[in-house]
């Protein structure tokens, strides 16, 4: 029998042995059908360059899950939820777009059928959603279509087809429900492809409008601030609002100045209290684009920026937009990354608030400086980013020690008019002092007659001139003036 039994697990061993054999042969053949198969680097290109609305990795949302997941209203099958209230709110918004161009639905569905499978190469992870989602994508895209448009379009004049009391589409619906719509909109996981906004606008219109008209429609919706509209094709709402924000450019032959005179060595960036103290001014930028940032003639300007609320959400979606989707580039990363450097707790804050740049919507400057230090968490710096060059310009200026003594003269003695005064007053009293003692003093060695050059009178040493405190000043009055006038300025400042 035990013979026997060996005999069965000796035959199962060989079985197991050819099944691996079996997949190990499965697998070469696979991998030489897709080595002829593959694509060539054109192609392979365009493949890539489709993608723009991306399904985040736990890794990053798990820090933050709220800051990624829409809270109000979902767009896109990535949070779809039949169940959620909006949902009849979208259907209600269909009908009036609807009545109000005199369309039928047909046109629209056909229109965004061409695209479709653009459509779906928008959404990178499509095939991770349920397939009833999947099934209903192009009623998903009109009815979200159609609502984001009704939403827009509530910045550019008044929808007069929904009643006064209306929830979404009244001023009650844009004071207590928009704000939390727009954050929403700027989620990277709850985006629209810009191609379903320009198609329905198009059937609406009886033809394509110009490039920039959805553009202009979310810029008045998501800017308080003038922009201009001309930023080339952008993918979705992120998109255009990342862009809205950096719409500055540094001139090229200052940049390219600052990269040949920099070494290349390792900065310690300071915080904005000790660049302060170290004889740095802060002010305010010309505009509020988040590039522009500059360093000269020791006046570092950084453009204003409003933290609330929704500043947190926002910051991390930019981020990873930045992150995964090639060529968008790293801007908004960058400003960052350069903000966690010179902030790091609220005294920093308290000087950025006290200079116009940080408008502070939380209420404590301890909240804003955590705030601004957790964003940058597992964040690379660009190593070719404009503020890298900032960052030099700021730490060789600071390494020159006439800076910083000239820094600590002014925080001294010129922090207040009543310092300043003291000072004046000190330095006068003491160059009067000098001034009264050798006068004094010149009478002693120069005294006054009428000796002829040629004759040479041998007079004996005198003993020393007893003065009244009325005529002169002792040396002991020169020490004592100066040491008074250091005492008031001590107590002034």
């Amino acid at each position: 029998m035990a013979g026997t039994g060996c005999i069965v697990q000796i035959n199962e061993d060989v079985k197991n042995m050819e099944g691996l054999s079996t997949e190990k042969d499965h697998w070469i053949f696979q991998i030489n059908e897709d080595l002829k198969n593959m694509e060539g680097l054109s192609t392979e290109k365009d493949h890539w360059k489709k993608g723009s609305i991306y399904k985040l990795p736990a890794s990053l949302t798990d820090t933050n899950k709220k800051a990624y997941k829409p809270q109000t209203v979902s767009f896109g099958p990535y949070h779809y939820d039949p169940l959620n209230p909006m949902e009849a709110h979208k259907h209600r918004a269909l009908l009036h777009f609807l009545k109000r161009c005199g369309k039928s639905v047909e046109l629209f569905v056909d229109a965004l059928a061409e695209v479709e499978s653009d459509l779906k190469d928008s959404y990178t992870l499509l095939h991770s959603v349920p397939k009833e989602v999947t099934n209903i994508f192009l009623q998903m895209m009109i009815l979200d279509g159609c609502f984001m448009l009704e939403i827009l379009r509530t910045a550019a004049h008044v929808l007069d087809d929904y009643a006064p009391n209306d929830p979404i589409f009244s001023d009650h619906g844009r004071l207590h429900v928009m704000p939390f719509i727009k954050r929403d909109m700027l989620m990277l996981e709850n985006q629209l492809p810009m191609l379903v906004l320009e198609k329905l606008v198009a059937v609406e219109h009886d033809k394509a409008k110009d490039a920039g008209f959805v553009t202009k429609l979310i810029v008045k919706f998501l800017c308080s601030c003038n922009v201009s509209v001309n930023m080339g094709k952008c993918v979705h709402v992120l998109d255009v609002y990342r862009k809205s924000l950096l719409q500055h450019e540094p001139d090229p032959k200052y940049i390219r100045h600052k990269i040949w005179s920099m070494e290349q060595e390792e900065e310690i960036i300071w915080s904005a209290t000790e660049l302060n103290e170290a004889g740095i001014r802060f002010k305010k930028s010309a505009t509020t684009s988040l590039k522009d940032i500059t360093f000269t003639r020791g006046v570092l300007r950084l453009p204003v920026v409003v933290v609330d609320d929704t500043t947190e959400s926002l910051f991390l979606n930019l981020m990873a937009f930045e992150r995964f989707h090639v060529g968008a580039g790293n801007e908004v990363t960058s400003y960052l990354l350069f903000m966690d450097n010179i902030i790091d707790n609220a005294r920093d804050v308290a000087l950025l608030h006290s200079k116009g740049i940080i408008h502070n919507g939380l209420g404590s400057d301890k909240a804003v400086a955590n705030l601004f230090n957790s964003l940058s968490k597992d964040v690379t710096q660009d190593p070719d980013s404009s503020l890298q060059i900032v960052h030099k310009r700021v730490y060789h200026y600071c390494k020159k020690p006439w800076n910083k003594w000239r820094a600590n003269l002014i925080h001294t003695y010129f922090r207040n008019p009543w310092a300043i005064i003291s000072f004046i007053a000190a330095v006068f009293l003491f160059v009067f002092t000098i001034a009264q003692t050798g006068y004094s003093i010149y009478p002693y060695y120069y005294p006054r007659g009428d000796s002829s050059p040629s004759e040479v009178i041998v007079v004996p040493v005198p003993p020393p001139p007893h003065h009244s405190s009325s005529d002169s000043t002792s040396p002991s009055t020169l020490v004592i003036s100066f040491v008074l006038a250091s005492i008031v300025c001590m107590f002034t400042n």
